[in-house]
């Protein structure tokens, strides 16, 4: 039996389908919706419609842009011979965040995971390999997850860019600020080891 009306239940069932929103969430944010007022609805149904209609990918790094190139790519002020490779675009804000990385940014648009039939080939692998064969680039930083996925990627890439004469590096990883080392598991704390450095 159903508790609410079809177009209720269908609004719900779309909110279920976004990532990370279980069946209550989705209630919720359907009744959210339901109490808005009929421009700030109209408003929000226009945001959605507006951003997948003109948001694309950055033709240099593949990152989200509104078209042309994205602000980073388009800045004189990054450092265009260091390519840090991410695997999501919501990596590049998180690296944008900490303010410390000044070069330009490659989004994969995912890793590869045959688990879940993605290969080489559903990757933005190509444009990575176009950009640095132009012979600017020196440093490509792999910056995908240090999971298994993000492992394997970051070896098929550095692979893949050994012939083109760059310096390939990996993001250093091992104990967070702020952790204690009884905590840390063996694997960690062989990184933390392995990435050391002079202070």
């Amino acid at each position: 039996m159903e508790y609410f009306p079809a177009p209720l239940e269908k609004l719900v069932e779309q909110f279920a389908r976004l990532p990370g929103i279980g069946g209550k969430s989705a209630q919720r944010l359907a009744f959210h919706i339901l109490d808005l007022p009929e421009s700030e609805a109209q408003e929000f149904a226009q945001a959605i419609l507006d951003a997948k209609r003109s948001v694309t990918c950055c033709p240099e790094c593949q990152n989200f842009t509104a078209g042309g190139l994205c602000p980073i790519c388009a800045s004189p002020k990054r450092d265009a011979s260091t390519i840090c490779v991410v695997a999501d675009p919501r990596d590049v804000a998180a690296l944008e965040r900490s303010r410390e990385y000044n070069g330009r940014y490659h989004v994969l648009h995912g890793v590869i995971s045959p688990m879940n039939h993605v290969g080489p080939d559903d990757l933005a692998i190509k444009p990575l390999l176009e950009r640095v064969s132009k012979g600017d680039v020196k440093e490509v930083i792999m910056a995908t997850n240090p999971d298994t996925e993000g492992e394997a990627t970051a070896m098929y890439l550095s692979r893949l860019l050994k012939p083109f004469d760059v310096r390939v590096t990996r993001l250093a990883y091992g104990i967070p600020v702020g952790g204690h080392l009884e905590f840390a598991d063996d694997a960690t704390l062989m990184r933390a080891l392995e990435g050391r450095r002079e202070i």
